[in-house]
């Protein structure tokens, strides 16, 4: 594969901006999830939430390790890439071209301003059955994004249909949920964004049940429920590969 790829550094969509936008970047400043260009540029090491970028770091040193095997050029998508930063550590790989999508043009910006390499590119726009329509990748990851997505099956069916042959999907930190967990965590999280003063935000996020991925080829590469994660209770998200 030729490296020589034109590194666009922003595409624009001429879609007009969607409503989840402003709600999400609400919730982060909220959260104090919004971070400077040297905070970012330290994550996943940041010490600011560190349980959560605790996990994160882990999932992604595995997911590393897990490519870094694959011995060969990759052309990688992360849909739902956020401020880039799982974007510019795959870009790391010693082969590769790494595509970050998302719907938040102020994070997009930002990672656009912060990371620049010329494997590396950040769009901005939804994912969609049009988004990429020459384009095909290797390797399509989903990182605690799959939960804004309504439906598991049409998104995980639009993401294998720009897969290369032999291809792979992979979901981290993400959460799952049985039927009966599922209702309770809808009610969490309604209360959650409600008293957070935005709760239009929970339409937008789905609780899935990890019984979806039935039909697809799937493999669980991390079990949360593995006896010695449960001792030591290090990463409560499944990890999982759907190979084309």
């Amino acid at each position: 594969m030729d490296l020589s790829i034109e590194n666009k550094a922003l595409r624009h969509s001429k879609r007009r901006k969607p409503d989840f936008e402003e709600l999400y970047i609400a919730v982060r400043e909220h959260e104090k999830k919004v971070y400077t260009d040297a905070q970012l540029q330290s994550l996943p090491d940041f010490d600011s939430h560190s349980k959560e970028w605790e996990i994160r770091k882990h999932s992604c040193d595995r997911l590393f390790a897990y490519l870094l095997k694959k011995d060969k050029f990759l052309r990688i998508l992360e849909v739902g890439c956020g401020n880039g930063w799982l974007s510019a550590k795959m870009a790391a790989l010693p082969e590769c071209y790494v595509t970050g999508l998302d719907v938040n043009m102020a994070e997009i910006s930002q990672a656009n301003r912060v990371f620049k390499k010329p494997n590396l590119e950040f769009v901005y726009d939804a994912f969609n059955d049009n988004t990429f329509e020459k384009e095909r990748f290797d390797i399509i990851v989903f990182a605690a994004s799959l939960q804004y997505f309504p439906s598991v099956v049409s998104v995980l069916q639009q993401a294998a249909r720009i897969l290369n042959r032999g291809g792979e999907i992979h979901i981290i930190d993400t959460p799952f949920y049985n039927p009966m967990e599922a209702a309770r965590a809808a009610a969490r999280c309604r209360s959650y964004y409600a008293d957070m003063g935005i709760p239009e935000m929970a339409d937008h996020y789905f609780h899935h049940d990890i019984s979806e991925f039935w039909g697809f080829n799937y493999r669980v590469l991390f079990n949360p429920a593995g006896l010695l994660n449960r001792l030591f209770k290090k990463d409560p998200f499944y990890w999982i590969a759907i190979n084309k």
